[in-house]
């Protein structure tokens, strides 16, 4: 017998709403699901994300009112375990943390079904800590390394405070085991693949991305330098102005495009270019909406979506050469590639799809719940 939902108190509990992104598209497919949810966050920009704040009670933690938080979201990590501890969630009967941050260091009633949909542990201090490190100016080093300590026995104690995990891929999912030592079931985020459809092509690349070091734009950057052909930049960040002092003229930088503008590139590009390692990639999947290949880092959550030599080419050397390679062989193909049997494979990560994994899964944990009350 299934739960209705509308007779639980249920709250989503997401890290920071800041901009609108991958997780945070999670939550607002997870907002559909349960309109009558409240939400409980860190630090929520109610102008970006005014259209869940007109349909759902928001609550945020005292970081919100701390100078800066909204441009200095990470500074205020160390912080987030206990202000999440702080929330009050002891009427709620259904909890759903949407986590890759301490989202999930919640206090809840003993009877109170915790799910988390996970879209990473913490990577700057787990698989990407040494990177990260790295990157990291000599000042903010000591610090840096002091926290991530800190962090890492939080964010451990914290995932035992979990009843059920989801992971947004397989490559998550080896992590939450790995660093956890807890099982996951994978279900992949939403992606609005019917938003998507395949146009003509035209002669350009396309890099679609923060422009921040672990996406590696810098070998997107690097290689068409080499290779002389045209490649489109969306996106921003912090290494925008060094990147476009070292790009040749055939590297155009657009910088942030709305949704419109970023169906047309992606619809019209000979192939997206996808260099860095990524957890799950919804980009790649809205390209192959649009039956267009992606030439990917062979690692992390590309593996669960991209079919080498079906629906793109993988390289497995993150570097100028590894990716250069994977050009090549993408422009020996290009003809094999059918566009619309790619499309039709970017199906599979249709909106739907998750929608009706998580609402058994979460029918499910309650349900077991509710059997356990009554032995």
């Amino acid at each position: 017998m299934s739960v209705d939902f509308s007779k639980l108190r249920i709250a989503i509990v997401h890290y920071w709403f800041i901009d609108a992104r991958g997780g945070e598209k999670v939550v607002e497919a997870l907002c559909e699901l349960f309109p009558n949810a409240d939400i409980f966050t860190h630090i929520f920009d109610f102008k970006t994300f005014s259209n869940i704040a007109a349909r759902h009670t928001v609550k945020t933690s005292f970081i919100q009112r701390l100078p800066f938080a909204g441009k200095a979201a990470a500074y205020y990590l160390p912080l987030m375990p206990l202000a999440s501890e702080q929330f009050d969630l002891s009427a709620y009967d259904l909890v759903i943390s949407s986590e890759s941050g301490p989202a999930k260091a919640l206090v809840l009633r003993e009877d109170c079904v915790h799910i988390c949909y996970c879209h990473s542990p913490m990577r700057y201090i787990w698989n990407q800590y040494a990177e990260n490190l790295g990157w990291t100016p000599a000042l903010l080093s000591w610090p840096m390394q002091l926290s991530a300590h800190y962090l890492r026995l939080v964010d451990y104690a914290s995932a035992a405070r979990v009843d059920h995990f989801i992971a947004n891929s397989t490559s998550v999912a080896r992590r939450i085991q790995k660093y956890y030592r807890r099982p996951s079931t994978v279900i992949f985020p939403p992606v609005e693949v019917s938003a998507f459809s395949p146009a003509d092509k035209e002669d350009f690349y396309l890099y679609c991305g923060q422009l921040t070091p672990y996406k590696r734009p810098d070998l997107a950057i690097d290689c068409f330098n080499e290779l002389g052909l045209p490649l489109r930049v969306i996106g921003d960040g912090e290494m925008r102005g060094a990147l476009r002092k070292r790009a040749k003229p055939n590297i155009r930088f657009l910088g942030r495009v709305d949704d419109g503008e970023l169906r047309r590139h992606l619809a019209r590009c000979c192939a997206l270019v996808f260099p860095g390692e990524e957890d799950f990639g919804i980009v790649t999947v809205e390209a192959m909406a649009c039956g267009r290949p992606v030439i990917a880092y062979g690692r992390g959550g590309v593996l669960d979506t991209v079919i080498d030599g079906i629906t793109g080419v993988l390289f497995t050397e993150q570097s100028l050469e590894g990716l250069a390679g994977a050009v090549r062989r993408y422009q020996a193909l290009s003809d094999t590639f059918d566009p619309q049997a790619i499309a039709r494979h970017a199906g599979a990560f249709d909106k739907p799809n998750f929608m009706r994994r998580i609402t058994e899964l979460i029918q499910g944990a309650l349900q077991a719940e509710l059997a356990s009350q009554q032995r």
